[in-house]
């Protein structure tokens, strides 16, 4: 039987995410590079601007009760529990990912302020009006239903409380994506397990059918592009193309396509959007 969606995702992060922690560290996200994407800087501190950019972006001010979907190894839910001094649940398809944030979390003493679990962002165990900051930083990409998605997000949302969402997305259109476009797409679809992405206009028009005030969006694809040539240039080195080959097929698949992405944003279809909303 051949593997469903969540399971070749949740395969994918199982494989990957030791090299990547290894080569990149806890940050599995792009970095912020400066409004023009012009600002030289680490790669990892180019992430960390992104998750400040992020917040400030949205208006964060104090949540306490945060939770972080899509979580990884716990990158942006341990930066968010410290910042905030706040208790913080992240969520992923990947008990490697599950386990692996917990033990950081423990080795950073936050562990009373954080969890980490094996959960659907389109069905979450959590009750109603649980958390007043719902953080979703690029999980969007592999929800094979947005409106669900997006949905569940605004659930588990206590009233005023924040949807915070960047995502990869497609071009808007009109104009139809070309036949090279689709092309293009469907090369990166394949090797990160992606059902498909939307225009950040389309995730809009979903929002507006939500109880949700104050919607924003914003494309940020300028800002962020410079990541992937980074990622490229350190996937060079010797000793990380030997843990590319070490960590299997899905895993070397994921590091040829570096350049699809990279070519994504030069060419204007790949773009990098972000959503916010407030809880009625």
């Amino acid at each position: 039987m051949p593997a469903t969606l969540s399971q070749q995702i949740q395969q994918f992060y199982d494989t990957s995410s030791g090299l990547w922690e290894q080569v990149w560290g806890e940050h599995m996200h792009h970095g912020y590079y400066g409004p023009t994407g012009q600002q030289a800087k680490p790669r990892r501190q180019a992430q960390i601007d992104l998750i400040e950019e992020l917040l400030a972006w949205g208006q964060v001010q104090q949540p306490q009760q945060i939770l972080d979907v899509g979580c990884g190894i716990g990158g942006s839910s341990l930066y968010l529990a410290q910042k905030y001094q706040a208790n913080v649940t992240g969520i992923t398809l990947s008990p490697v990912q599950a386990d692996r944030a917990q033990a950081r979390a423990r080795d950073a003493g936050l562990s009373s302020q954080s969890e980490f679990r094996v959960a659907d962002a389109q069905q979450m165990p959590f009750p109603e009006a649980s958390f007043d900051l719902v953080w979703s930083l690029e999980s969007g990409e592999h929800m094979p239903d947005k409106t669900q998605f997006l949905q569940e997000c605004c659930r588990v949302l206590k009233p005023g409380g924040i949807l915070l969402v960047a995502t990869w997305c497609h071009r808007p259109t009109p104009p139809a994506l070309s036949w090279s476009e689709q092309r293009l797409l469907d090369d990166i679809y394949r090797v990160y397990y992606l059902p498909y992405v939307i225009s950040l206009p389309g995730y809009a028009d979903i929002a507006q059918t939500l109880p949700l005030s104050g919607l924003q969006t914003a494309d940020w694809s300028t800002a962020v592009a410079p990541f992937w040539n980074e990622v490229i240039t350190s996937a060079l080195d010797l000793q990380v193309l030997i843990g590319i080959l070490k960590a299997g097929l899905q895993t070397l698949q994921g590091a040829l396509a570096l350049s699809f992405m990279s070519r994504g944003y030069r060419q204007g279809l790949i773009r990098y959007g972000l959503l916010k909303g407030t809880k009625t």
